[in-house]
């Protein structure tokens, strides 16, 4: 055998199913922003109001949708009752027509958890202990990510709880998706022990895949426990015709998900059960539609029979045929549109040597006053942007409170918080820094849950972040990452005594 048959005989006998070949083509289709990987940057536009029907984090570059599970978290905070309606609505009409279908086709991380799981190694076999496990996926959509965002719903302050603490998907697209790229060098220095834990998290579910098949979404997933509650009745899945059934067990063993019987709230309907059933009582719903049972009980001698299995190959083939090529020219059309076509509003960036933009930030603990840099003409103004959720952030604000001491009312600091977790900045302050020269401001939400002025000022995801402002009101001076109090002396002076 030459080399050119072994390479087409492995290629033969590797040859993906067409359920990886749906699988990987749902993944691209969902995170058809390539170049976000390359620019560092999460997609904002306008399908980002829609939500995919798997798990595919809203943070991850590639993603052009949003998750379902993230999205219904923050429509239990939102004021918007429309939001909640539109999210139980649209994850209901997803439940209803694919039923868990969606955690065996269409979830990306599904895709990641059987492509490991090819890997050889001795395998844990599902047993009692594992089918209990399956029901602590329920936990976790009822604490995680109902009760804990509910919770702080009456806090005035979203939390998504899953995605915040458990969530590998965000945590693997999201973060490390951000991470990989150089221009968001940066935000090394902002991670702290919530990224360790989700961290560890994430490569102990990785590992764990190996060894044992698709253990989030058995164990864990809330969204595939959500989308259970409607598996009896999807449209489309697979089904069982207890007429033909002899009860032989062959499906359930060949299953490697925890399912007491076909289709049952487990049952994410890969279809492997329909090759090893031996009455063909297992068949696919909607089956009928290629060709009805009629045509095929009508049949009678051999050649009939013959005609019949032809007629329904030929049918197939067609359909097959069709749908492919309608999901080839939309996913064409979506790698062109999202990578070339499609343009991100343009931002007006103050940068090095510009004028700094003045924007009115609301004092914190204040009653609605507010400030802006344009007050401070004449003074050499110090911006930090920070967070109590950052702990480089937390770190370095003494070195601030220090310089502000130090040099009185020649200069101003302004210490602006973030959006996220803007609840617990009040509290921080009035008990860390009572009696500071600061001035702690809020920032303010851009409408897509951005920091708005962290933006103008040329942010990019990366915490803390400080500027310094001239006496002429122009920045000169701007990074990413935490300052010691000499670094920010010494700028502070060369700009006070220019």
């Amino acid at each position: 055998m030459n080399t050119f048959t072994k390479i087409k005989a492995w290629f033969s006998n590797h040859k993906p199913t067409k359920r990886r070949i749906i699988q990987l083509y749902a993944a691209l289709l969902f995170n058809a922003n390539l170049k976000g990987y390359i620019t560092g940057d999460i997609f904002k536009g306008t399908t980002k109001n829609l939500c995919t029907p798997g798990l595919n984090c809203y943070s991850c570059p590639g993603a052009v949708t949003a998750c379902p599970m993230g999205a219904l978290q923050n429509a239990l905070y939102s004021a918007e009752k429309s939001t909640l309606y539109y999210m139980v609505g649209i994850i209901m009409l997803y439940g209803l027509m694919l039923g868990r279908w969606i955690c065996g086709w269409l979830c990306p991380f599904g895709l990641i958890q059987d492509l490991l799981h090819k890997i050889k190694t001795p395998k844990l076999k599902k047993n009692r202990v594992t089918k209990i496990l399956s029901y602590f996926k329920y936990v976790v959509l009822v604490f995680f990510a109902v009760i804990l965002p509910l919770m702080y719903a009456f806090r005035d302050f979203p939390l998504p709880g899953f995605c915040k603490y458990i969530c590998p998907a965000g945590t693997l697209g999201g973060a490390i998706g951000l991470l990989i790229s150089p221009e968001n060098s940066g935000m090394f220095s902002m991670l702290g022990p919530l990224f360790t834990w989700k961290f560890a998290l994430m490569v102990s579910f990785i590992v764990s895949s190996i060894f044992i098949y698709r253990v989030f979404c058995r164990f864990v997933c809330p969204l595939g426990a959500l989308y259970s509650l409607f598996n009896k009745f999807c449209l489309l899945g697979i089904k069982l015709n207890r007429d033909k059934c002899v009860d032989c067990g062959r499906c359930i063993s060949k299953c490697k998900m925890d399912i007491s019987k076909v289709g049952d709230h487990e049952c994410i309907h890969c279809g492997e059960c329909i090759e090893v059933c031996p009455t063909k009582a297992i068949t696919w719903k909607g089956s009928q539609i290629i060709l009805p049972d009629s045509e095929i009980e009508a049949a009678v001698t051999d050649e009939e029979k013959a005609a019949v299995v032809a007629k329904r190959e030929k049918r197939t083939k067609t359909v097959y045929r069709i749908v492919a090529a309608v999901l080839a020219a939309v996913l064409a059309v979506s790698l062109v549109y999202f990578n070339f076509l499609h343009k991100e509003p343009e931002i007006d960036v103050c940068e090095v040597g510009e004028k700094c933009y003045a924007l009115d930030l609301e004092l914190i603990g204040s009653d609605g006053e507010t400030i802006n840099v344009d007050y401070y003409q004449g003074k050499v103004i110090v911006i930090n942007f920070w967070g109590t959720w950052c702990a480089p952030c937390v770190a370095e604000l003494p070195h601030f409170d220090d310089v502000a001491s130090e040099y009185g009312d020649d200069i101003a600091v302004i210490a602006v918080h973030t959006v996220d977790q803007k609840e617990k900045a009040e509290q921080y302050v009035n008990t860390n820094y009572p009696d500071t020269k600061i001035k702690f401001v809020y920032d303010t939400n851009d409408g897509s849950g951005l920091d708005k002025y962290y933006t103008i000022l040329g942010g990019k995801g990366s915490y803390p972040m400080t500027i310094i402002v001239d006496k002429k009101g122009k920045i000169q001076f701007s990074m990413e990452g935490s300052m010691t109090h000499e670094e920010l002396s010494l700028l502070v002076e060369s700009y006070l005594y220019e």
